[in-house]
């Protein structure tokens, strides 16, 4: 609310990121707002089934998924969609949970007890609603076993909302146009990633999901400083790094100086 304030940026949940944002605009100041995501590692059928599941791995239990760019969901063409399940599960449950100040560990706590209740209230509702627990699904204070979920539709808890945990739904697709679909049912659109041996089919995919960055071949949990990052829909406004941020926090301005008398005809 401050009379000085030009530009406001602003990193959190999207519901508070709103609120911010609506109170800047009332002043007019510009808000950068980097918000929540529900990112989706979309694997089509002729993907290389070692990479993706390497890269879902990765995407989904770094940092036990506290990323906004972490993997939230694995959307996974029916062809391939049990053998990828049984992979992942595999290598989800070879992972070491437990202190992180061990080297040796690989999946650390969350970060505070209402986060875990969340995200385990979302597994609850998810397996009631159908889905299958593959791998995991249990806690240990605040050390939530990573977990594997299948049957997985769309709408269901674990899927739909921003879990921010070491969960896994894999939702399963029948073709490019459904993975978009499937891909772009959110509020969210931060990041993503497709998984295909066709760069041409990769790239159509990517360019049809409404996110502000997608990854192919990889996972979204890339941040690099030379290259723009940002969301569309609930995922925020503008864009932070390169020569993108420095666009969000200035502005042009038009300054002539007149070298020659002009003539002003009125």
């Amino acid at each position: 609310e401050h009379p000085d304030l030009d530009v406001l940026s602003f990193t959190g949940s999207t519901e508070v990121g709103r609120h911010v944002a609506g109170r800047a605009a009332e002043n007019l100041a510009l808000p950068a707002m980097e918000l929540g995501g529900n990112n989706a590692h979309v694997v089509l059928e002729d993907a290389d089934l070692d990479l993706a599941v390497e890269a879902g791995v990765f995407g989904s239990f770094t940092h036990q998924g506290q990323v906004c760019i972490s993997i939230n969901r694995h959307l996974v063409h029916e062809s391939i969609y049990d053998e990828y399940v049984d992979r992942l599960a595999e290598r989800a449950s070879e992972l070491t949970v437990g202190d992180p100040s061990d080297p040796d560990t690989q999946i650390g706590p969350i970060i505070n007890e209402a986060q875990v209740e969340k995200m385990m209230g979302y597994v609850e509702e998810s397996t009631a609603a159908g889905a299958t627990v593959e791998t995991g699904g249990e806690r240990d204070g605040l050390f939530v076993e990573p977990t594997v979920l299948s049957d997985v539709t769309n709408d269901m808890a674990a899927a739909c909302n921003e879990h921010f945990g070491p969960i896994v739904p894999v939702v399963p697709f029948a073709d490019d146009d459904e993975a978009v679909e499937l891909a772009n049912d959110t509020d969210y659109g931060l990041s993503g990633s497709v998984q295909s041996t066709d760069l041409s089919r990769a790239k159509r995919v990517a360019m049809a999901m409404d996110t502000g960055m997608v990854h192919i071949n990889d996972q979204p949990l890339n941040d690099e400083p030379h290259v723009p990052f940002g969301g569309t829909k609930g995922s925020g406004l503008g864009r932070y790094n390169a020569d993108a941020i420095l666009r969000e926090f200035t502005t042009t301005k038009w300054i002539s100086v007149q070298h020659e008398p002009r003539e002003y005809h009125l």
